[in-house]
């Protein structure tokens, strides 16, 4: 082939789309033809993602490509990397799938991957390379001091490049030498990086004028000075140095799992399974009951924004210390629902943190579906909760659910370390020191400080969120990460919600499993939870029986729940608690004047002005039945309570007020995301599809001239079709499940009606995604501006 285009070009279909699936990022937008493909596939941003994708033996194999002189034959290729030649077929196979590497017989990395690799193996450029921007005057003085004469007549650049060369192709006089002190720095060159920065490089030197080992080695040509501040090792005396080796180790197949930990005294086969699924399920159950509970505490008293974003230190322990969890737990279970979009801000400046209406939703659902929200909230989240309290780089605290959390590589670096658990073999909990050594082995280029730390979060939050058990990842997790249905595997092993309780003469409640939602609601407005584990306890007292009539509700209503829900008998005490708060409740009755106090006992006022600890309430009798205050409302309420007593708020009219303030809810801003995503590794298989009858087309489009090829796909004649709305979109959705083509009328953003022959592809989010075959590109179309759609069939004939 004489290009890379031309390579392209004679790819069948099936290659073509096995290359767009593994760069899904060449076709956003898609390209108009194979040539402009081959362009974008070339350029830095584009090379750079390809690399990174690639593992190190097949990133070995194209580095080796990239240093063997052309032409480059499969037989060399495995001898340079000491690898088998089927291993080195399989490398080359994804190379070609990448479009990396092309040729049939003899082998071509593509262009700009040389840009991409600036110092492939760790190598540096050849002599004739590196020394090229050496003056003749200083070659010349090279030449001279290595084979003891100068050159004889006016020799030219090139060709005192050549001699240098010669010389540096055995370079063992000339390292022996220079010293042991310059060899040592040459070995700390030799398998790469091969530069270094010394101070005055360039400075005139010669062998019986050199003093400092990076002296002697300039003045030998065993380094080479870039600039004023850099030298190179030229790469026939790296491999010199190397012994000819290209790779110190470049294993074809990746580190083997071990498991963490003796295989001694563990339960084997379906025995271990079964405990790994209930150790996940376990807390996978808790983490859906904590968030629960946190985000009903927080409809209530929802936590202030800070002026820079993120949650306070002391809300963030406030609900540790709720969940009686550590903080770092805490903080994860903040992240999470934030990135389910069950939490938010509640507007720009003096926000709080509230639960969202989706969160009223998520209660909805059962145990099973609310945690797979969760689960996908935490894969696709672009936050890294392990950062919270820790201080970034200007020694400022990295607050949870602030900006400063943020790290774009999470949520590809916990698909892949779920995936390493996911390929290890069963019984065996793989620890996070192998974890990395195989993302380091399959993912090279995205190694470094931030992604080991990011492994042992990962599993750390894995296994509080219940995808792993004892370090195994569980089968509804593994369904999780395969885009199938994880609800049903996970629910056979949750609980099932329980409706009733045993309520006993201690005045305590015992739920014996995960309540019903609308009775664990009502449970803990009318009592509070004391304990909590396999059971939940709930403690009645005439506080939270008080504050369940604040509510609104009434002491029937209280009554009548737990006769209800009762597996025994209601005890007399908590009869007798329940009526004698409701019979006190409401005695008295708070108003504004600021406020006043009006019962239809005088007696009971007299009590209250003669109590020592009314004084600063500032009461004063207006009526035999009525007292005031100075105080506002809600202060009065609250001094009347420390005194013993339970007054309601009551309104002009005379009703009563609920004091309990309603559960608040925030909604989304609607300018963001909740949760920013990053671009996904993956493409759609319509969309490659579609892709590629676009390329082709725009290729022939190029060949035989645009207009002919719109020609070839004009719409019918006739004014464009029109249809209502509803069955436009039923129309559509029908032609992507046949894969037919069809006629649709468009209006552009200026109003302008167009007819169009559409391949639909995808409808979803407003939007019909198919390969536009009158303008031979993939398009999206707005659904509400379609007029109408009919099949290709029924258009009217030409």
């Amino acid at each position: 082939m004489e290009t890379y285009a031309d390579w392209l070009r004679a790819r069948g279909d099936d290659e073509l789309r096995a290359l767009l699936s593994a760069r899904p990022e060449l076709i956003a937008p898609v390209p108009a033809d194979l040539t402009a493909l081959a362009a974008r596939a070339a350029t830095p941003a584009a090379i750079s993602r390809a690399l990174d994708r690639l593992d190190r033996f097949a990133l070995a194999v194209l580095e080796a490509l990239l240093v063997l002189p052309p032409p480059v034959r499969p037989r060399a290729l495995a001898a340079a990397v000491e690898a088998t030649p089927g291993e080195v077929d399989a490398a080359l196979d994804t190379l070609r799938r990448y479009g990396l590497a092309w040729g049939n017989g003899s082998l071509t990395s593509a262009p700009g991957v040389r840009q991409g690799l600036p110092h492939p193996a760790g190598l540096g450029p050849r002599v004739r390379e590196v020394f090229a921007g050496y003056s003749t005057e200083r070659l010349t003085a090279l030449i001279t001091d290595l084979d003891g004469e100068e050159p004889r007549g006016f020799p030219d650049s090139a060709r005192l490049l050549d001699r240098l060369a010669d010389v540096l192709a055995e370079p063992a006089d000339l390292i022996a030498d220079a010293g042991a002190e310059a060899r040592a720095a040459l070995e700390q060159l030799a398998w790469g990086p091969p530069v270094g920065r010394v101070a005055d490089a360039r400075r005139p030197v010669r062998i019986d004028s050199a003093t400092t080992p990076i002296e002697r080695l300039l003045a030998r040509g065993l380094l080479a000075a870039e600039d004023d501040r850099t030298v190179t090792l030229p790469r026939e005396v790296a491999l010199h140095l190397r012994g000819g080796r290209l790779f110190r180790d470049v294993p074809a197949q990746p580190p083997p799992l071990a498991a963490d930990g003796p295989a001694a005294g563990r339960a084997a086969g379906s025995a271990r399974a079964d405990l790994v699924v209930r150790a996940g399920a376990g807390e996978a159950f808790t983490t859906v009951r904590l968030i629960e509970e946190l985000l009903e505490r927080w409809g209530l008293e929802p936590p202030p924004v800070l002026r820079s974003g993120g949650l306070a230190v002391r809300d963030l322990r406030a609900a540790a210390a709720l969940l009686d969890v550590e903080d770092w737990r805490a903080a994860l279970l903040v992240e999470v629902a934030y990135a389910a979009g069950l939490l938010t801000r509640s507007g720009d400046l003096d926000g709080e943190w509230l639960p969202t209406p989706a969160y009223d939703l998520w209660l909805m659902r059962d145990t099973a579906g609310r945690w797979v929200e969760l689960a996908h909230g935490w894969l696709k989240s672009d936050r890294a909760a392990g950062l919270a309290g820790e201080r970034d780089d200007r020694d400022r605290l990295i607050n949870a659910l602030s900006e400063a959390m943020v790290r774009g590589s999470a949520p590809a670096t916990r698909r892949a370390a779920l995936a390493v658990l996911a390929a290890a073999p069963a019984g065996a909990a793989v620890d996070a020191d192998h974890v990395r050594d195989r993302l380091s082995w399959r993912f090279p280029r995205r190694g470094g400080p931030l992604r080991d730390r990011l492994v042992g979060w990962t599993l750390r939050e894995a296994a509080t969120l219940g995808l792993t058990g004892f370090g195994e990842l569980t089968p509804y997790a593994r369904e999780l990460l395969e885009g199938g249905e994880a609800e049903p595997v996970l629910e056979k092993y949750l609980p099932e919600p329980v409706e009733e309780i045993l309520i006993q003469a201690d005045l305590t409640a015992i739920a014996p499993g995960p309540l019903v939602t609308e009775l664990a609601r009502e449970l803990a407005l009318a009592a509070d939870v004391e304990s909590t584990g396999g059971a939940t306890v709930y403690r009645f007292t005439p506080e939270s029986v008080r504050r369940a009539l604040d509510a609104g509700r009434t002491a029937a209503d209280v009554l009548g729940l737990l006769e209800r829900h009762s597996a025994t008998p209601l005890p007399q005490p908590l009869g007798y608690l329940i009526e004698d708060v409701a019979r006190r409740h409401g005695h008295l009755r708070v108003g504004a004047m600021a406020s006043y106090v009006r019962t239809d006992s005088p007696a009971t006022l007299d009590e209250i002005l003669a109590d020592r600890r009314a004084d600063p309430l500032r009461l004063h009798r207006l009526a035999p039945t009525v007292l005031a205050s100075g105080l506002q409302r809600a202060e009065l309420l609250d001094g009347l309570r420390s005194m013993g007593l339970a007054p309601v708020a009551e309104s002009p009219g005379g009703s009563v007020i609920v004091t309990r303030p309603d559960a608040q809810r925030a909604e989304p801003p609607p300018s963001t995301e909740i949760v920013r995503l990053r671009p996904d590794d993956s493409a759609d298989a319509s969309m490659v599809a579609a892709a590629v009858r676009a390329l082709r087309a725009g290729d022939e489009a190029s060949r035989h001239g645009a207009e002919q090829a719109r020609l070839r796909a004009d719409a019918p004649a006739g004014d464009p079709p029109r249809s209502p709305a509803m069955a436009t979109i039923e129309q559509l959705r029908a032609a992507v499940d046949r894969g037919g083509r069809v006629w649709i009328g468009y209006l552009d953003q200026q109003g302008q009606a167009s007819s169009r022959i559409v391949e639909p592809v995808r409808v979803e989010g407003g939007f019909l995604t198919g390969y536009d075959a009158t303008r031979a590109a993939v398009h999206r179309f707005a659904l509400h501006r379609i007029t109408g759609v009919s099949d290709l069939d029924d258009a009217p004939a030409d």
